[in-house]
């Protein structure tokens, strides 16, 4: 992931934390006794927690049974990947480790420890935060906002460029759209051979999904109204 950021307003660390676990469909879990890569196989609680339902010759299976009083250490990993085709495309990755616990017809993991690594760093999430924490108000439509936005509207993309510093672009063969969430856009600048991710920020925070058409249109009308060239992908070099 790694890649210059050009950073502007945010949600938290613990905020993207449960973005990422709220949309993630996949995950990989970790014991003593083995490594188990599960889809569509998990659940969470509004603090946070993490409900398994493994199938029944899995590792975490025999790590219950192994583990003294039944509750193995666990690391549980979380994928947050670009839904829109780029260079390096795994946005983060969050790590849980805590222990395992066998909870009626399901495993129930609750996370003692929270790392997150994304383009701003790692960081350790403080297990409260985490907890109290809610997931991006656009986190379950990302992936449509993104997809619509690369795929019906480059156009509109190349003019988002003009908010960049000219200094910025240089070199640059590509622009795609790879996040958003309710404080703003974010654009993958591909050059030949490195990347990097500039933020525009939305002139206020989006509270729900009815509200990002207006603040991409502001986005657009304050792009236009400057007198700056918009993005002339370089050509690649031979």
């Amino acid at each position: 992931m790694g890649v210059r950021h050009v950073s502007t307003t945010m949600p938290a660390a613990a905020a993207r934390a449960r973005s990422v676990l709220a949309t993630a469909w996949s995950c990989a879990v970790t014991t003593e006794i083995g490594r188990d890569e599960l889809l569509g196989a998990h659940s969470v609680t509004e603090r946070g927690a993490v409900r398994l339902d493994p199938p029944p010759d899995s590792a975490l299976a025999a790590a219950l049974i192994c583990a003294p009083r039944g509750e193995p250490t666990t690391l549980v990993e979380f994928a947050d990947v670009a839904p829109v085709p780029v260079r390096d495309r795994v946005r983060a990755r969050l790590w849980l480790s805590g222990s395992l616990t066998a909870a009626r017809d399901e495993l129930l993991f609750e996370p003692v420890a929270v790392v997150l690594h994304d383009t701003y760093g790692r960081t350790g999430i403080d297990l409260e935060e985490f907890a109290l924490a809610d997931h991006d108000p656009l986190a379950h439509a990302e992936s449509r906002l993104l997809t619509h936005l690369a795929d019906s509207h480059p156009d509109a993309v190349e003019q988002l460029t003009r908010l960049i510093a000219a200094e910025s672009l240089s070199g640059v063969v590509a622009v795609k759209p790879l996040a958003i969430d309710r404080y703003g856009l974010t654009l993958r600048l591909e050059r030949v051979s490195s990347q990097a991710d500039v933020r525009l920020a939305f002139h206020a925070p989006v509270e729900d999904l009815g509200q990002v058409t207006e603040r991409m249109h502001a986005l657009l009308t304050k792009a236009r109204l400057l007198r700056r060239p918009a993005l002339r992908p370089a050509p690649p070099e031979a």
